[in-house]
């Protein structure tokens, strides 16, 4: 009897264990919750929102699709190498967005990827290119 409750209990815990539906990956989780903080910042609608999406899927893609190339290469780009990389793919990304957003979102998309990129704690100059406050 016990040896039928054990197996019974085993077997439900089983079924019910199958049908949960697994967690997303932690890269999708960050992606869609991106997503959802630059709809709110930038006010997106709903006919801009898949479009940045899509352009920002496309950026990052690129940059991994370069990464990987230099890593296959096994060669270790310099840190100018890499700066004009991104600063090439920031601009390339900015221009397909602006027909897209208003002049106001694009300013703002601005301004939150140079925070996300850490320009402004690492001494680099806020939007505007004004230099950063002496202290």
């Amino acid at each position: 009897m016990r040896t039928s409750v054990i197996a019974l209990t085993l077997l439900l815990a089983g079924t019910a264990f199958a049908q949960t539906p697994a967690a997303p990956p932690a890269r999708e989780a960050r992606s869609a919750q991106m997503m959802e903080n630059l709809t709110v910042l930038l006010d997106l609608t709903d006919a801009q929102r898949p479009q940045v999406q899509a352009i920002l899927e496309q950026q990052h893609a690129a940059m991994k699709a370069e990464f990987d190339q230099a890593k296959a290469a096994g060669t270790k780009p310099d840190f100018s190498q890499m700066k004009a990389a991104h600063d090439q793919m920031q601009a390339d990304t900015l221009k397909k967005l602006t027909p897209i957003l208003s002049a106001a979102q694009l300013k703002k998309f601005q301004v939150i990827e140079q925070m996300e990129h850490g320009h402004f704690h690492h001494g680099g100059p806020p939007p505007g290119g004004a230099p950063p406050p002496e202290q």
